[in-house]
C-alpha cells in the first residue's frame, strides 16, 4: 500500500513535537539591517540600553512599541475631525521605535535572550499593530481605505516573505534596499507634518497620502517580487532533490 500521511507531515502529536522544540537547539537567523539609519540607530539604542532601569525589562518595552503603534492608528481617525491629531501620531511613532527597537537590544546588551518567544511576540505584535496602523489611516480621510488596505496586505506579504526566508534560509531582513521599519517612520512623520499644510496636490485633484501610498505600494511589490524570486533560486541551487525510499 501507500505511505501514511504522517510519513510526509511534521505533525503527529503536539505533545511530542513540543518535548522536541523544548530539547533541539534553537539557531539564531542571521541579522540583515542595512537601513540608511542602522548605523547610527545601532549605536544610539546600545547607548540607551546600557542606561536602562533593571525593573525595565524587553516585554515592558514591547508592550510599549505595540501600545504606541495601535494609539499612533486611534489618533489618525481622529485626526478626520482634528488635523492636530497628526502630530500626536508623530509622538507615538517615536515611542513605537522606542519599544519595537530597543527590547531586542536590551536582551542582548543583558544577555537575556529567549531567541524564539522574542521573535514570535515581537513579530506577531508588529503585525496587529500594522492592522491598527492602517485602520486608522483608512478612517482619517487622509488616505482612501482602498489604498490603506493595499498597503497593508503588501507589509504582510512581505512580513511573510521575511519569516520564511528566515526560516530556510537563516537569514532574518529587517530592511530591504535601505529602506526599514524606522526610515518609515520617518517618512510618515514627515508626511503629517506635510498634511497639516497640504493634503491635497496636484491642483487639489489628489491625496497627498493616496499619491504617497500609491508610491509605496508599487515599491513595497517591486520588493517582495524581487526577493521572493531571488531566495527561490537560492533554495532551488542550494537543496537538489534528493531521492529517498518509501
Amino acid at each position: 500500500m501507500g505511505a501514511r500521511f504522517t510519513d510526509f507531515s511534521g505533525q503527529v502529536k503536539p505533545a511530542r513535537l513540543e518535548g522536541t522544540s523544548r530539547t533541539k537547539r534553537f539557531q539564531n537567523a542571521q541579522r540583515i539591517h542595512d537601513g540608511l539609519t542602522s548605523g547610527p540607530e545601532k549605536r544610539a539604542l546600545i547607548w540607551m540600553a546600557e542606561r536602562t532601569p533593571s525593573w525595565i525589562n524587553s516585554d515592558h518595552l514591547t508592550l510599549l512599541g505595540f501600545l504606541a503603534q495601535v494609539v499612533a492608528g486611534v489618533s489618525y481617525a481622529q485626526a478626520r475631525w482634528n488635523r492636530y491629531w497628526l502630530l500626536a501620531v508623530i509622538g507615538f511613532l517615536a515611542l513605537n521605535w522606542l519599544g519595537d527597537s530597543l527590547d531586542g537590544t536590551l536582551a542582548r546588551v543583558r544577555r537575556q535572550l529567549r531567541p524564539r518567544y522574542g521573535f514570535y511576540v515581537d513579530h506577531i505584535a508588529d503585525s496587529f499593530g500594522g492592522l491598527a496602523l492602517m485602520a486608522g489611516l483608512a478612517l482619517s480621510g487622509y488616505m482612501h481605505p482602498w489604498m490603506a488596505m493595499a498597503l497593508l496586505v503588501a507589509f504582510l506579504l512581505l512580513s511573510i516573505q521575511s519569516y520564511l526566508s528566515t526560516y530556510t534560509l537563516g537569514e532574518f531582513q529587517l530592511s530591504f534596499w535601505n529602506f526599514g521599519p524606522t526610515e518609515l517612520r520617518i517618512l510618515l512623520a514627515v508626511g503629517n507634518v506635510a498634511l497639516l499644510y497640504r493634503p491635497m496636490i496636484f491642483h487639489a485633484r489628489y491625496r497627498l497620502f493616496d499619491v504617497g501610498g500609491a508610491i509605496g505600494f508599487i515599491g513595497m511589490s517591486a520588493m517582495l517580487i524581487f526577493f521572493t524570486a531571488r531566495n527561490t533560486v537560492r533554495l532551488y541551487r542550494q537543496e537538489p532533490i534528493l531521492e529517498e525510499q518509501i
